[in-house]
């Protein structure tokens, strides 16, 4: 039977190791860096090569950096009192995607999921808690995602932080902009109506 040569096998192999990449996914992408654009795998494997070479995780919020600090958490003007929590770093890139929130992260890389074997240990949590100790962040966002265990990441945490007098807050959740009622779900849609606004004409 006739297979990719031994070279090829690998790089399917790694490419198929990533996420939401299958082995079909990987061997096409490795046939296109292989056969089409030879230059782009070169440059694709020095970039790779610098990103992990100089990216690491910020010391204080955990989410990517640079340097031993990240640009929230080196700029003065954010707001100190306040803390967004999240579940991994690709949340703190969509919240800043909408240029209104001006306070910090925290980056748990985890979640609360004990069914998985995952407790407060697989997270962040003890970090949190020690950058409460000053007494500046007076409120936390637990802006974690709209799963089971996303929802009990969120309860977790904030029994953790009211314990520390901190006020803890959920970002609404509901139906989308440009979603039609027919096509919610249950639960969206209680969540739409307990989260309802006020109309002021």
């Amino acid at each position: 039977m006739v297979s990719y040569p031994p070279a090829m096998q690998r790089l399917v192999r790694e490419l198929s190791r990533l996420p939401s990449i299958g082995e079909k996914s990987a061997a096409r992408l490795a046939y296109h860096l292989l056969a089409n654009d030879r230059q782009l795998a070169a440059s694709l494997s020095k970039t790779i090569h610098e990103a992990v070479e100089s990216i690491g995780l910020c010391e204080r919020c955990f989410f990517l950096a640079e340097s031993t600090l990240c640009t929230v958490c080196s700029d003065p003007s954010r707001d100190g009192s306040i803390i967004c929590v999240v579940e991994k770093p690709m949340d703190v890139v969509a919240i800043e995607r909408m240029q209104e929130y001006k306070g910090l992260y925290h980056v748990l890389h985890g979640v609360w999921a004990p069914m998985r074997g995952q407790g407060a240990e697989n997270m962040r949590l003890n970090e949190l808690t020690q950058r409460l100790d000053d007494g500046t962040i007076r409120e936390a966002i637990l802006a974690t995602s709209s799963t089971v265990e996303g929802d009990a990441t969120a309860l977790y945490v904030a029994r953790v932080l009211r314990e520390r007098g901190v006020t803890c807050s959920r970002p609404a959740q509901g139906i989308p902009k440009g979603g039609e009622l027919e096509y919610a779900d249950d639960l969206t849609l209680s969540r739409a109506f307990k989260g309802r606004n006020v109309i002021n004409l």
